[in-house]
């Protein structure tokens, strides 16, 4: 195994920048993993590497984690040319934009830019009480009897209709934001059938943007309350961390367009895992459960049905 002393230093200082949990992590995962095969390590020897140093970042990372990090950086370390078949076949996430820190902040600047507080205010629907508004949020939602995919972490997560999930949706942190088409999907690594994968996830019915950075929630706020110029928001709900997840309805509109918001959105600090259609977000009004922490809600701090297609 490589010793953290021979390894560049570009790599090693990069390891040795583990950011806590809610501020990063996943970025920095997929930063790791390239360095480290740019530097010349092999994958046991890079999963490694990363896992001694995430040991303090203040959460369990999920198994499949560190493994698809190592996985999705390898295009972004391959040097080919536009139209090589290399370039073709690298993952989305080695052509996403990096945040441009000039605009991040004419955002957070610009007059009338609201912070968390004010744009709860401008909510058009505002909960003034402390009952659960789980239930009645995703009715609005999802009308009908859609398959729901929701859980409890990453890789404990189930698919059932949304009268099933009726009355235990508060309990929990986790929610695919898009209906499913089945109970269960094949997996692309291996084949093999689970309850949530991209072959059971139907088309986009909202895309979650979350920005997974230290600049606070009122320049989260400001930032998504930006990109409400471009498509109406939906909803903010807060993860029950230090991020601000926003929705937007992506009906009427082609995978291209809304391609084309979500690199602004990343070149403005999102996190450019949320992209992927079967990715788990958090549960509107959910309760959000780590061990060793008390439970805390996952308040909705901005809601418009009106903005959604039906």
């Amino acid at each position: 195994m490589a010793k953290l002393s021979r390894l560049p230093k570009f790599a090693a200082d990069l390891l040795a920048a583990c950011p806590s949990s809610g501020t990063g992590v996943h970025q920095w995962l997929f930063k790791c993993a390239g360095a480290l095969q740019r530097a010349g390590c092999g994958e046991e020897e890079a999963a490694a590497l990363i896992a001694k140093a995430a040991a303090g970042c203040g959460r369990e990372l999920e198994p499949h984690e560190i493994p698809d990090a190592i996985k999705n950086s390898k295009g972004a370390t391959t040097t080919s040319t536009p139209n090589s078949p290399a370039a073709k076949a690298a993952p989305p996430a080695s052509k996403w934009p990096k945040p441009k820190l000039q605009l991040i902040e004419s955002i957070e600047n610009e007059p009338g830019a609201p912070g968390l507080v004010d744009l709860a205010e401008r909510s058009p629907v505002r909960f003034e009480d402390d009952r659960s508004r789980t239930e009645e949020i995703i009715d609005r939602l999802y009308p009908g009897n859609p398959l729901l995919c929701c859980g409890l972490r990453k890789n404990h997560a189930g698919t059932g209709t949304r009268e099933e999930w009726r009355g235990k949706l508060a309990g929990l942190p986790l929610i695919v934001p898009n209906p499913m088409t089945a109970e269960e999907g094949r997996r692309k690594t291996d084949g093999k059938l689970s309850t949530r994968t991209l072959d059971n996830t139907g088309p986009r019915r909202f895309l979650v943007v979350e920005f997974d950075d230290k600049r606070g929630e009122d320049s989260q706020a400001a930032r998504l309350w930006h990109l409400s110029r471009f498509s109406p928001l939906v909803m903010a709900v807060h993860s029950g961390g230090k991020s601000v997840h926003g929705w937007f309805c992506t009906h009427g509109d082609t995978e291209a367009d809304w391609l084309k918001f979500m690199r602004y959105a990343v070149s403005l600090g999102a996190d450019p895992a949320t992209w992927t259609r079967c990715q788990l977000v958090r549960m509107p009004d959910g309760t959000r459960r780590e061990a060793g922490a008390a439970p805390r809600r996952q308040a909705v701090h901005y809601f418009d049905p009106e903005a959604l297609p039906c």
